[in-house]
């Protein structure tokens, strides 16, 4: 019977595990990260680099950059658009992360840290009997 038991607990323990609050939301985080990445890769790869391309020297822009040593070719200019492509997913991600949700989150803190605290009807009572046992105390 404990042979039986074993496999629920198990499937039990991994449900738990897996349709976790945190672990649904990494993966969210994890899919819509990558499609973000994706939207830089493209902006940079069809759009910034092009540019460069265009102002640069060359018929192929930034493609076109080649260093021949012994008779083979090292493309250093697709690592430079590798380059610049994480530059501008971590700025992106900087000014989103950093300055964005934590403004964000700045101002749900102080929102939440300064509500208006009004006394019930209950609380005003409990302080008048103690302001009261105070004055009879002395």
């Amino acid at each position: 019977m404990k042979s039986f038991e074993m496999p629920f607990s198990l499937v039990d323990e991994f449900k738990k595990f897996a349709l976790k609050g945190n672990v649904i939301d990494l993966a969210v985080g994890v899919i819509i990260g990558a499609a973000f990445g994706k939207i830089i890769e493209s902006l940079v790869k069809h759009l910034i680099m092009p540019t460069l391309g265009v102002l640069l020297p060359g018929e192929q822009g930034y493609l076109g950059w080649k260093l021949a040593i012994a008779g083979k070719e090292i493309p250093y200019g697709l690592f430079l658009g590798e380059v610049l492509n994480f530059l501008i997913v971590s700025l992106a991600l900087f000014f989103f992360i950093v300055k964005f949700l934590g403004w964000v989150l700045k101002t749900r803190k102080e929102e939440a840290a300064a509500p208006a605290l009004v006394p019930t009807i209950d609380q005003e009572l409990l302080t008048e009997i103690r302001d009261l046992l105070k004055q009879g105390k002395t």
